[in-house]
């Protein structure tokens, strides 16, 4: 939200009070420093009467994070920003000196300036940050009625911004205004389904608005030189994390919530129904006998709406009509060794049976003059379910618990975007947070259900919309995008955008949703779905099994598919690392190369893991162009080597795209290409791949290999007893007697209980 009118003015209507200086500076003994901040410079006692003084608290809720509060009211509800699960108050340690005062957190340094003009900076290792000067804390009236506190941080010379959840245009945020507010709008416009108010730059930190609801940010687009985060209210709060993107990834997600781990099948190839099209057992036992006649590796059957029947949704039963057995068809399915996913979302329509008794039980979300909030939008007479009430949501679960007992593995969890605010909710949350918060809810409660029924990381859904901690509650997918090269282009920069919000693990619809896509579309995005860290099948009025396409759909499906399989040892434990430390599998290329500044804007292509540079081709003729950083990479299909720090151009067939190995890399392939999950130390090949450190450590499952090499080249060793073998790419195994390493330059050593080797 803008609130002037240029350098000088202020728009229409806006009346703004800025923090004028650091009036008083307080240790308030608990790891906090409190600040005054007048909004005029006090030279004389009568200055202080009539008025308004924001008062700004810097905390610690871990080391390397640093929160601001700038308050100017204190005496409204109780202010309730998201669940940080992994805050620890009492981290900062607080100095107070005659003309300033600090607030340090491990490497992380925020110094107040006494007196005027408000300055307040934060700085990592003694290196300057960003920081908060003249009219950039600020409370603000528009109209003489609604309030709003903004905070500016200055941006530096070459500073670029990432974030702020899924967004479909430019990666970098420079120049644009975002609004934090979950919208049910495609790919193709400002709107976003998964809105994150967090950001990091390329200039070692973070921050996060601890605000749920709508959170407008105007970054370097009304101050060039600064991000402006503004909340209606009377209060904002936001952390500063310190780091470099990995570390401030890793910070955050331990503040916010880690991903989940998701088990190995979800990786697999997810085939559905599609959403309109007409389908019953036969259509389904068809696609899934046709998938196997070819070849097709298939991991799971996806049920989109009409499972349930139409007026009905949700009502969380079987179309009689097309499904009469339905228990019978999912242990069917289950003995072809698939699982089984359904689709779900959190409205109940008015002719479902459910309605009369959610509305009796009081489980709905009502206005404020009682009644249920009803809209003939997406269902006729729909209404919510408030997750707001405990007993609400155990009624919901309760649902979803009988489908779990008759079969169903997963649940799509689909919508969770257009929650009005003209509301009230049980527990008398604000409906403005709850617009964004909402979805959290409902992917929480569905979640659960799962991971009580199939504990031990077995547990997935398939979201949507989230915003900040929904990171936890893994998959999402990318949303309604178009059948058409630019929108999967978009749909990779929304993905792209999301990860860098601390979101792990993602998908999209191949071949895109709306529309039928060309077969070029169709087969390009197929290479680019399955490395993916998920890959789904999935579009809106037409079927998207591959021989619908055209023939070679069915070859570009089984090439990349069976691909992804034998690459499952690499991804799971990617999977792990981002369970552990907040990276995601799909990365940003800027994650794993912040010192590049020819990666800055790079959002075409990606690293898959840390060590797999995928740039997929957005064109029918194959033609792309794609950088590779410093260092030897090997074109993993050739094992052709390339000298980094430059641009290429090449041209791919649809069996093809450039995929690379970094310098240095053990890639852990596994021995099946038919499914994602199975033992990945059972004939396992470790790929080494030439130059980086002379020694490298991996994990593979419940083995931890050591590949170490000198300056006279590759050369493999095989414990032959126990299934390990190490290749040089594009070379054959070198093959050792009795487990011995062969005469030069590497060893592995592996430490594992797996047949007595160590």
């Amino acid at each position: 939200m803008k609130f002037t009118d240029g350098f000088w003015e202020r728009r229409p209507g806006v009346d703004a009070l800025y923090a004028q200086e650091a009036y008083d500076l307080a240790d308030l003994g608990d790891g906090r420093l409190q600040i005054t901040a007048p909004t005029k410079r006090i030279e004389r006692r009568g200055d202080t009467l009539n008025r308004p003084v924001l008062t700004v608290t810097l905390s610690s809720p871990l080391p390397g994070v640093i929160g601001v509060r700038v308050e100017h009211f204190a005496g409204g509800a109780d202010y309730v920003g998201f669940d940080l699960v992994g805050a620890e108050p009492g981290h900062g340690c607080v100095q107070i000196e005659p003309q300033r005062a600090t607030l340090s957190s491990g490497e992380l340094t925020a110094t107040i300036e006494r007196g005027a003009p408000w300055n307040l900076t934060f700085s990592s290792g003694g290196q300057p940050l960003t920081a908060s000067t003249g009219k950039s804390v600020a409370y603000l009236t528009v109209d003489g009625s609604e309030h709003y506190v903004h905070q500016r941080l200055a941006l530096d010379v070459g500073e670029l911004v990432y974030g702020l959840g899924e967004r479909f245009g430019p990666l970098v945020k420079n120049g644009q205004s975002v609004d934090i507010w979950n919208a049910d709008g495609g790919t193709a416009s400002e709107q976003a389904y998964k809105n994150v108010p967090f950001y990091l730059t390329n200039r070692g930190y973070g921050v996060l608005v601890d605000h749920p609801g709508r959170v407008s940010f105007e970054v370097g687009s009304e101050v060039v030189s600064q991000v402006q985060f503004s909340v209606p209210g009377e209060r904002i709060d936001y952390y500063l994390i310190a780091g470099d993107p990995k570390q401030v990834l890793d910070r955050y997600t331990q503040l916010t919530g880690r991903p989940a781990q998701v088990p190995a099948w979800s990786y697999g190839l997810w085939l559905s129904t599609s959403f309109t099209t007409a389908y019953d057992e036969d259509t389904v036992t068809g696609f899934v006998a046709e998938m196997a006649r070819r070849d097709l590796p298939l991991s799971v059957f996806h049920f989109d709406c009409f499972w349930m029947r139409e007026f009905n949704w949700c009502d969380f039963e079987w179309d009689p009509r097309v499904f009469p057995d339905p228990e019978g068809m999912l242990a069917r399915l289950h003995e072809r060794d698939l699982r089984v996913s359904v689709w779900i979302n959190p409205y109940i329509g008015q002719r479902s049976p459910l309605f009369a008794e959610a509305k009796a039980a009081g489980y709905l979300v009502r206005r404020p003059t009682g009644e249920v909030w009803q809209s003939d939008m997406w269902q006729a007479g729909m209404a919510l379910v408030d997750f707001t009430n405990p007993d609400a949501t155990a009624w919901f679960q309760g649902k979803l618990e009988a489908l779990v007992a008759q079969g169903v593995d997963a649940f799509k969890t689909d919508f969770g975007e257009r929650i009005p605010t003209a509301v009230v909710f049980a527990d008398g949350s604000d409906p403005f947070r709850m617009h964004n918060y909402y979805t959290h809810l409902y992917n929480r409660a569905v979640t659960d259900v799962l991971r009580r029924a199939r504990p031990d990381h077995d547990a997935v859904v398939f979201a949507r919309s989230a915003t900040t901690g929904g990171q936890a509650l893994p998959v999402h997918w990318g949303g309604d995008s178009t059948s058409s090269f630019t929108s999967m282009a978009e749909t990779l920069r929304g993905g792209l955008s999301l990860a860098m919000s601390g979101f792990a693990f993602w998908s999209h619809d191949i071949g895109g949703f709306e529309g039928e896509p060309e077969p070029a579309v169709f087969k390009r995005w197929l290479a680019f779905g399955l490395l993916s860290s998920h890959s789904r099948l999935h579009g809106n009025g037409s079927y998207r099994v591959p021989w619908s396409i055209d023939a070679e759909s069915v070859e570009v499906t089984r090439r990349f598919a069976q691909l992804k399989n034998r690459l499952m040892p690499y991804l799971f434990a990617a999977g792990r690392q981002a369970a552990e430390t907040g990276l995601p599998v799909l990365r940003p290329v800027q994650l794993e190369f912040p010192d590049d500044p020819a990666v800055a804007y790079l959002d075409r292509q990606y690293l898959l893991g840390s060590d797999l540079m995928v740039a997929p081709v957005f064109s029918a003729e194959g033609t792309v162009d794609f950088y590779l950083p410093d260092g030897e990479w090997t074109d993993y299909w050739t094992g052709a080597r390339v000298a980094g720090g430059r641009w290429l151009r090449e041209t791919h067939g649809f069996t093809s795209l450039p995929l690379y190995v970094r310098e240095g890399a053990v890639l852990p392939i596994g021995a099946r290409s038919d499914r994602p999950d199975y033992d990945y130390l059972s004939g396992l090949e470790l790929h080494a791949y030439p130059g980086g450190p002379a020694t490298k450590t991996l994990a593979v499952s419940s083995a931890t290999f050591t590949v170490t090499t000198s300056d006279e080249g590759v050369i493999a060793r095989s414990a032959l007893d126990s299934g390990w073998s190490l290749r040089v790419p594009g070379g054959d195994p070198v093959n050792a007697v009795d487990g011995q390493a062969a005469a030069r330059s590497l060893s592995i050593d592996s430490s594992t209980d797996r047949n007595g080797v160590s």
